[in-house]
């Protein structure tokens, strides 16, 4: 039974006709407190994942839970279907289970904050927050083990409950929530924050309510939501083909040995509707990599990339959704069956971006973008900081690492970025006040990149030295599968990780692993992978790739792909280049739009030899009958 509204007033808003002043006045003004909600986040929250990453998705929704301005769309629908109770003025739910919401936040460690906005009795709009909380319990120091195979082992788990009861705060359910965390601190801060932000937003809606009048505030958020179904309908007809396109990429391993895992997607357009079908998606997981997709989350996901590669300008919102279906099979990687383990789920929601490109450029290839750096890899470092002069007390790390952005059809992908455009890396200093660490390098990871006429940006090599005995994990991909080129552009290269101990030892981890113990003096360095390339890359300059080699990005031995022979310090040989760019293209069979390097079978023939590392073994599913047949 779907949730129920309570109002005093039930009068229906009436519609406005807006001029265009008033409508960008108000606007405006939505865009500056979805900002002002950060802004209150990161000055009242705790933990380096929120206070210095800003791992939190603000929204404001209208009366019926559609997002007006925001980042991770609206996650109000499917908790409004799944909700059983009574929503009344003075209400505040909290929730974290992703099967209590349809997947609207998508594994226990995000906490969602859900606040209805009433004016006179009359429900106004929402505000929402969610944020990833640090450590909510479970098996392991920051509540993602790579080897759950059930949500239970994953920490608490909060059915939508209510915080606040008509303006009353409930003391005893947080108590019982916060009994459940490593760092309580933490968490009822980070909480707070969440409540805090939502309050702000709240504030602002009714003082533009006041200002302009309910009806003229609530016809202004409808304008909004209608000027974007315009502006996605012509997007669509001009990006989307009635004939039939798909996609492919993989997810490298399971942290169980097992891999690759496939995310497939199909994609045409209806009439004015696009239809997005992951029929051929592999069967879910019997570990913890499995994303349990919401379909409101993913139709935002393709709104988002249509609106950044095609129209940068538009504002999005939840106004497009009828335009666009989508299909995920029941029991697959994307719609696990209960209760599958979740909190891995970074990797598959990462690789859906890439999925989007490969999907849109095969109409329009030259605003088709390679792949990415599309995760949010974690590391985890946790134990007791027992130096001289300190109290001893308990400590631990989660750190969100960055990597290449992918070459694009207007430049080079950036190096050392997240995949979300908001997020912050955490200062050094910040680790090494207030973490028994030191960082002994931070810099960019050069030939990671893709060669292109637009490189790759390069991924992140991060070298910790832990000063204290602990535990270490640590959460990444595309270790085994690159990240493929487009247009000729090249794949980049993939991420490793090495563990280099006081005794001057060295071994390589996996990129799915918990629970190593590590001892003070010991060195672990932390390479992410990098953006593929867009592009020939005979066609960069060699003066650009010298550049490159003077500033570190690119080394003498790479710019060899490009058909570039330079010294060390940069300096060209013209004759030997022309040379080598003559043997290149002589060499070159023929045109690739994507560029995936070797085939599955080789990589695995060649994997220990190039990784360090065995290669992951085919999965064998047994407990997804429906997925099965459909795949």
């Amino acid at each position: 039974m779907p949730a129920q509204i309570i109002q005093q007033n039930t009068t229906p808003f009436g519609k406005v006709a807006l001029d265009p002043v008033t409508l960008d006045i108000i606007e405006n003004a939505l865009r500056n407190a979805r900002v002002e909600m950060d802004a209150t986040l990161v000055r009242t929250a705790m933990s380096p994942g929120i206070r210095e990453q800003g791992d939190a998705f603000p929204l404001i929704a209208d009366p019926a839970g559609k997002m007006i301005v925001g980042q991770f769309g609206s996650f109000i629908d499917g908790f409004l279907r799944a909700y059983d109770g009574t929503i009344e003025d003075g209400d505040m739910i909290l929730l974290s289970d992703p099967y209590s919401c349809e997947g609207a936040i998508s594994h226990s460690n995000d906490w969602l904050v859900l606040l209805p906005v009433y004016k006179q009795g009359r429900l106004l709009a929402w505000t929402a927050m969610f944020g990833h909380q640090s450590d909510i319990g479970g098996k392991v120091v920051g509540s993602m083990p790579i080897d759950a195979r059930s949500i239970f082992e994953e920490g608490v788990r909060i059915p939508p409950v209510k915080i606040w009861r008509k303006g009353e705060y409930n003391h005893d359910l947080m108590k019982l929530v916060m009994h459940q965390t490593r760092k309580p601190d933490w968490c009822q801060a980070d909480l707070n924050a969440l409540i805090a932000s939502c309050r702000v937003a709240a504030n602002r809606v009714i003082e533009m309510a006041e200002r302009f009048g309910d009806d003229v505030y609530v016809s202004a958020t409808q304008d909004l939501l209608e000027r974007n179904h315009r502006a996605m309908k012509s997007l669509i007809a001009m990006a989307v083909d009635e004939k039939p396109v798909s996609f492919e990429d993989y997810i490298c391993d399971d942290g169980l040995g097992f891999g690759p895992y496939k995310i497939r997607c199909t994609m045409w357009r209806e009439g004015d509707k696009v239809v997005l079908d992951f029929g051929g998606t592999d069967p879910q997981s019997a570990a913890s990599i499995n994303f349990y997709l919401n379909e409101n989350m993913f139709k935002m996901f393709f709104g988002i990339y249509m609106i950044m590669v095609f129209d940068p300008q538009i504002l999005f919102n939840d106004g497009f959704y009828d335009l666009i279906e989508v299909r995920i099979p029941e029991g697959s990687l994307l719609k696990p069956e209960f209760p599958a383990a979740l909190s891995g789920r970074t990797h598959a929601l990462g690789r859906i971006f890439d999925i989007l490109g490969g999907l849109l450029g095969q109409k329009t290839p030259d605003f088709l973008n390679a792949a990415g750096f599309s995760s949010s890899p974690h590391l985890f470092y946790s134990g007791w900081d027992n130096r001289e002069g300190r109290d001893g007390g308990w400590f631990q790390l989660f750190q969100i690492g960055f990597g290449g952005i992918p070459g694009r059809p207007l430049g080079d992908g950036p190096d050392g970025h997240s995949l979300w455009p908001g997020f912050t890396n955490v200062p050094n200093e910040f680790l090494e006040r207030y973490f028994p660490m030191r960082i002994e390098r931070y810099e960019t990871e050069p030939d990671s990149g893709g060669a292109g006429l637009h490189r790759g940006g390069n991924g992140i090599h991060m070298t910790y030295r832990f000063l204290v005995d602990g535990h270490i994990g640590i959460h990444d991909d595309r270790w085994f599968v690159p990240p493929w080129g487009v247009n000729n552009g090249l794949p980049g290269k993939r991420a490793r990780k090495v563990l280099e101990r006081a005794d001057g030892t060295t071994r390589i981890v996996g990129n799915k692993v918990d629970n190593i113990a590590v001892g003070a003096g010991d060195q672990l360095h932390y390479i992410t992978w990098g953006g593929g390339g867009w592009g020939d890359p005979l066609a960069r300059e060699p003066a650009v790739v010298a550049r490159e080699i003077r500033q570190g990005l690119v080394t003498p031995a790479g710019a060899r792909d490009y058909g570039v022979v330079a010294d060390e310090a940069g300096v060209v040989d013209e004759a030997a280049t022309a040379r080598l760019r003559e043997e290149l293209r002589a060499a070159r069979t023929e045109d690739k739009l994507f560029d995936f390097g070797p085939s599955l079978e080789a990589l695995r023939e060649n994997c220990e030899a190039e990784t360090g590392l065995p290669a992951p073994i085919r999965p064998e599913w047994h407990h997804s009958k429906s997925v099965r047949a459909a795949s």
